[in-house]
């Protein structure tokens, strides 16, 4: 039994109203379950299992992780509500878990407990809500599968789909990511654009009217990451200040109120932010600090400030440093550190801390018994330190480092899409297109860098 009591209409509308849970790449969080990629490009998973998505082959709940069945060589993961996803290196989706709505998008209705191929190829990036699916493509299209009765799939019409359709009027898209039954994506001009479910002004286009097809996010420029949740949205902004729209019952929107607002409003007090993640019914920021703050709903210790108050304004994570990488679950939160370490807190009935128990934490435990963790979307480190910024860029970017290297480019596929001999000084990438690529080089930081016009 969940131990919040949720508004009479809150609770009849819940099924449709869990979060995406797909905000980070390399660690996610579905409803109450947890996945992370492993550094040998598998993937392990905790929590509640009872649609198969452990992927492990049953259906039996798990509080410490086991490994996800015949996958490997992944790049990218995403958990949703009782569904995952694995997105390979050759462009691949891979899907397990529940799918009576279309979620696994492989052309059937029937839940599967270990990973099958999805419909779609060419993908770079994975995320979706509770009962759909988004995957975007390498030349800028975003593509959506499953449920879409409130218009999520974003394709014109309000049909369930169990095989991945474009979505209508938009190209140009460098990020997505998926809410209850909403959906959002950037475009290369920094531009937020929502579809989908929006009784609580979550498509933050200044109305409460659901949407078939994309609108404008209103007054909203220079995004660099975007993150859905439950039935409220979330922007990061390109100066390191946190934007946030739609239902706000439990402070979720972070600006001191509690008032739903159909348009964006800025987070209290955060700056220097470099990632956001959000859940159920709370919100997550990562720091350049290395530090992570917390906002919304704490009944089950989800802010994991030691307390199990609500607060409409970010509060600090408890003896928690040196995070590189956070994510959402439906009512419970996830983090990476700097040495490949995972912790977790919030609500643990089935596993989802991955502790070895099933007793809810109001501050961070670690995950234990789990591989070596990837802290970053293909990023690792080298014996000789990088520095990149701006990123993102809208192409020039400038480079610090300790001596000269022979610098390459590879484009998330892979593929080499630029070399030079460089040392510390400007790298000009104004012939690539916008999109996500990596700088790679013997014996250095490998990292990521976003171009964005």
């Amino acid at each position: 039994m969940r131990k919040f009591l949720l508004p009479s209409l809150f609770l009849f509308l819940a099924a449709c109203l869990l979060p995406a849970f797909s905000s980070a790449q390399t660690i996610a969080g579905g409803a109450y379950y947890s996945l992370s990629l492993c550094s040998d490009s598998t993937v392990k998973a905790w929590g509640s299992n009872v649609s198969g998505q452990l992927g492990d082959a049953s259906t039996t709940d798990r509080n410490a992780p086991v490994q996800v069945s015949g996958i490997s060589g992944v790049f990218a993961i995403s958990g949703e509500g009782n569904h995952a996803h694995a997105l390979k290196s050759d462009g691949t989706v891979w899907s397990w878990g529940h799918t009576t709505e279309g979620e696994l998008g492989n052309g059937t209705n029937t839940n599967v407990n270990v990973p099958v191929p999805s419909s779609i190829t060419g993908v770079i990036a994975i995320g979706g809500g509770f009962h759909h699916c988004l995957g975007l493509k390498s030349n800028g299209t975003v593509w959506a599968w499953g449920s879409n009765g409130q218009g999520q799939l974003g394709d014109g019409s309000n049909g369930n789909n169990n095989l991945p359709v474009e979505v209508s009027n938009i190209s140009g898209i460098v990020a997505i990511a998926g809410g209850g039954n909403h959906s959002l994506a950037i475009k290369n001009d920094g531009t937020a654009w929502a579809w989908g479910f929006n009784i609580y002004g979550q498509l933050g286009d200044g109305t409460t009217t659901d949407s078939n097809v994309p609108v404008q996010v209103s007054n909203l420029s220079g995004v660099i990451a975007i993150a859905g949740s439950g039935a409220y949205s979330l922007a990061l902004k390109n100066d390191g200040t946190v934007w946030a729209w739609g239902f706000n019952n439990y402070g979720q929107l972070g600006n001191g109120s509690n008032v739903d607002s159909n348009i964006p409003v800025q987070v209290s007090g955060l700056s220097g932010i470099t990632s956001i993640a959000g859940a159920f019914t709370h919100s997550m920021a990562l720091k350049n600090d290395g530090t992570v703050w917390t906002w919304g709903y704490n009944a089950s210790g989800e802010l994991g400030d030691g307390t199990n108050t609500d607060s409409n304004i970010p509060v600090q994570v408890s003896t928690l440093s040196g995070v590189v990488t956070i994510a959402g679950g439906g009512t419970h939160s996830l983090a990476i550190k700097n040495d490949g370490t995972v912790w977790a807190w919030g609500y643990n009935l089935y596993g989802e801390l991955g502790n070895g128990n099933n007793t809810d934490s109001n501050i961070p435990v670690q995950v234990t018994g789990l591989c070596q963790a990837v802290t970053g979307v293909n990023e690792m480190k080298g014996s000789i330190s990088v520095s990149v910024y701006p990123n993102p860029s809208t192409g020039k970017f400038q480079i610090s480092i300790a001596e000269p290297v022979q610098l390459k480019v590879t484009d998330v596929l892979g593929k080499l899409v630029h070399s030079e001999l460089t040392s510390t000084g400007t790298i000009d990438l104004d012939h690539l297109q916008n999109g996500i690529y990596f700088l790679t080089g013997n014996n250095i930081e490998t990292k990521k860098i976003i171009i964005l016009r």
